[in-house]
């Protein structure tokens, strides 16, 4: 088992999930962020992933994306990708279960900035989207970061969706949680034990930076 490869393989992955779900959570959280017809099944529909099963997610990825399905085909004869059981459907599985946690965190910083402020704003010639990227989202960049993070650490411990629509491919597709439960299946419960204190070791440094980062957050909005 090549522990340092398992281990950066998991950051990568973690990261580029990430930033895929930056830009679209970030335009989801806006507009949830606001009252208009309809919101409460959107909201629903992105909390979806929260509530059922892993593995049904990973299996609705399998179906959708696999290489006998009409996008899997359209991505392999367009594109010359391959999406199931390759590094691409880790970093989706990564995406689509840490989603929810990203978008809730932001609606809730954006909730939380004064809507008069906006106001001011918007009366100085600002258009909803220059309000928003220049006042809206930098005043609540705290709970936006902090949401990052959360998002981050749901992928560094992502499980059922992956092993589901990418395997458990040492060397390919194999994250420190793929690889957990691989070294419990054997019965290396040392290594298993390495793999779950690293694991750990890496979610508490993030949970950590998350509550230090609203903490600050609340200390901004109590001024």
């Amino acid at each position: 088992m090549d522990l340092w490869r398992i281990i950066s393989f998991t950051l990568e992955v973690a990261l580029a999930s990430t930033a895929i779900i930056l830009l679209p959570g970030l335009l989801l959280s806006w507009a949830l962020s606001k009252s208009w017809p309809g919101k409460a099944v959107i909201e629903a529909l992105v909390s979806v992933p929260l509530v059922i099963p892993p593995t049904a997610i990973g299996l609705v990825l399998l179906i959708a994306l696999g290489p006998v399905s009409p996008v899997g085909r359209w991505l392999h004869e367009t594109l010359g990708w391959e999406v199931a059981f390759t590094w691409r459907a880790v970093v989706l599985s990564c995406a689509v279960v840490s989603f929810p946690l990203f978008v809730r965190q932001a609606r809730s910083a954006l909730e939380e900035v004064d809507p008069a402020i906006l106001g001011v704003a918007r009366t100085l010639g600002r258009g909803p989207v220059a309000c928003f990227v220049q006042v809206h989202a930098p005043l609540a960049w705290r709970g936006i970061l902090a949401g990052l993070v959360l998002a981050f650490t749901r992928a560094l411990g992502e499980f059922g969706a992956t092993i589901v629509v990418a395997g458990n491919i040492p060397g390919q597709t194999q994250t420190l949680a793929l690889a957990l439960f691989q070294q419990i299946q054997v019965g290396r419960e040392w290594e298993a034990m390495k793999l779950a204190a690293i694991s750990t070791l890496i979610a508490v440094i993030a949970l950590a930076w998350v509550e230090l980062l609203t903490r600050s957050r609340d200390r901004a909005m109590s001024r």
